[in-house]
């Protein structure tokens, strides 16, 4: 195949066809195709007829696709031919950082909780000698999923060309130039940057970002000054790599999806049809007065006189009748035994509330006895590293009974000692379909762990309770039905807490 044939409909290893070209940018054309055995779109990069840099480029696509950390654009093919050599990678769709500073400048936490997940997600590259070298706006994206996603590690330098001898400190610059654009609306370089206008100056230097917009907190001001502002940084030492950055910015709240609030039921409220439901947003109406009483006719003639005789013979009756009672009442009461003592209120013990402790693993591996031993353990830790945007999941199967190849995989926690277990939150995909259990016990062996609670199609955040007492030292939460995910079936667990019962 030529690469002068390439065009919309175009079949790369017989899976992925192209469907709509992006962009192209000095003999690299980027389409959006379908992967057509899963069922999914993907991003595939194609060159032209001599473009200098194919090896490179494919090569770093490789060395890229051994990433797993799920901050970072995943790369599933890369091929070299004298014919039609390209990269396919995922998919991502969402709002780059560009997109979101349209309007202006982040709150600084935000921005701050962006670009620390992406200095975390680099700063993982780099341990595998994979570098960006040319951070930008349109690289840092905030996904529809509501996760951070790092676009071209590794494929856009050499796609560029680029090189360096000093990738840790131009990598640490390129993370404190998002800061800066995220906290002020402004690119800090000679010239603008994803629509974003250049950076002020004063006296020949670029000012500070709380020189830039009021509230920015002073600690990401320095933050920023050390990664990326040399000329004022006043004695403080630089950041000289992404992981020097992430752990300057390792307390900042990360970004979450901002939640949608609901009005709750007012106490008392009613609305007919016609009315709507917006009864408790209403201003309170008065009510209508009350109609004037009217007034007594006055009396005439003697009828008066004679009604009031009446009543006064009325009344004397009564009072003749009461008394007669109340003799009786007495007389009865003095010729009956005494009415024992009313029995003392009982007294109601209240328990004092259960409280519980989270109790950490020392460690977590994916655990599959039933199949080859082992369930993508390289990503494990994810689910127990407390943050959000991170994850563990399953390998791709067929169907929901993991095409029956076997009857479950989980992820095995070890607690390092043997805890007793109040409770397992986990956080689940959204996707609805899951069925899991929970198994604990004092070996890892599948057979000693025993079954405590289970719940079927559930996503989301599960609170998984043990019906009885249960403790050990490994706790399970095996799958035995996935949800589907991109055209296959995938159980996944962005994050597990585990409770104990103890002091809060």
């Amino acid at each position: 195949m030529s690469t002068s044939a390439v065009e919309p409909g175009t079949r790369l290893a017989e899976r992925f066809r192209l469907e709509d070209r992006v962009s192209e940018s000095e003999g690299a054309t980027l389409w959006k195709a379908i992967d057509e055995i899963l069922a999914r779109p993907v991003a595939v990069l194609t060159f032209a007829p001599g473009f200098p840099r194919v090896h490179e480029v494919v090569t770093a696509a490789r060395a890229a696709s051994r990433l797993n950390d799920p901050r970072l654009t995943q790369v599933f093919d890369a091929a070299e031919d004298d014919k039609l050599s390209y990269v396919v990678s995922e998919w991502v769709t969402g709002e780059t950082l560009a997109d979101l500073l349209a309007s202006g400048p982040l709150e600084p936490e935000r921005a701050a909780g962006l670009v620390a997940e992406a200095a975390e997600a680099i700063a993982h590259a780099h341990e595998s000698s994979l570098y960006h070298l040319c951070l930008r706006p349109s690289h840092l994206m905030w996904t529809t999923g509501n996760t951070v996603k790092v676009l071209g590690v590794a494929v856009d330098a050499a796609l560029a060309g680029l090189t360096t001898d000093q990738p840790a400190l131009d990598d640490a610059e390129g993370l404190g130039r998002l800061l800066y654009a995220g906290l002020t609306g402004h690119w800090p370089g000679d010239e603008e940057e994803g629509g974003l206008p250049t950076a002020p100056m004063t006296d020949g230097h670029l000012c500070s970002p709380r020189q830039v917009t009021a509230g920015v907190p002073g600690y990401l001001d320095t933050v920023t000054v050390r990664a990326c502002l040399p000329d004022s940084r006043r004695g403080q030492s630089p950041l000289t790599s992404p992981a020097e950055v992430a752990e300057a910015l390792a307390d900042v709240a990360r970004p979450m999806p901002i939640p949608i609030s609901y009005p709750s039921t007012p106490a008392v409220a009613s609305a007919s049809h016609t009315e709507g439901l917006d009864v408790a947003h209403r201003p309170s109406r008065p009510l209508p007065p009350l109609p004037p009483t009217p007034p007594r006719a006055p009396s005439h003639g003697g009828g008066g006189n004679l009604l009031n005789r009446v009543l006064m013979t009325l009344v004397v009756l009564l009072v003749i009748a009461a008394v007669g009672v109340g003799a009786w009442t007495i007389g009865r009461s003095l010729g009956s035994p005494a009415i024992p003592d009313a029995a003392p209120t009982p007294t109601v013990t209240t328990s004092a509330p259960v409280t519980t402790q989270v109790v950490k693993p020392s460690k977590a591996k994916g655990f599959d006895p039933l199949g080859d031993g082992d369930e993508k353990s390289e990503k494990a830790g994810l689910a127990i590293d407390g943050k959000p945007s991170t994850y563990w999941e399953t390998e791709g199967y067929t169907s929901a009974t993991l095409g029956n190849l076997k009857d479950g995989v989980g992820l095995l926690l070890d607690m390092g000692k043997s805890v007793q277990i109040s409770d397992v939150v986990a956080t689940l995909a959204d996707a609805p379909g899951a069925s899991v259990e929970l198994k604990v016990g004092d070996s890892p062996d599948l057979g000693s762990l025993k079954t405590v609670t289970s719940q079927k199609d559930v996503s989301g955040k599960v609170t998984l309770t043990p019906t009885k007492a249960a403790s050990g030292q490994y706790v399970l939460i095996w799958f035995t039905r996935v949800p589907a995910s991109d055209g296959k079936f995938h159980g996944t667990i962005y994050d597990v807490v585990v409770h104990s019962p103890g002091s809060a």
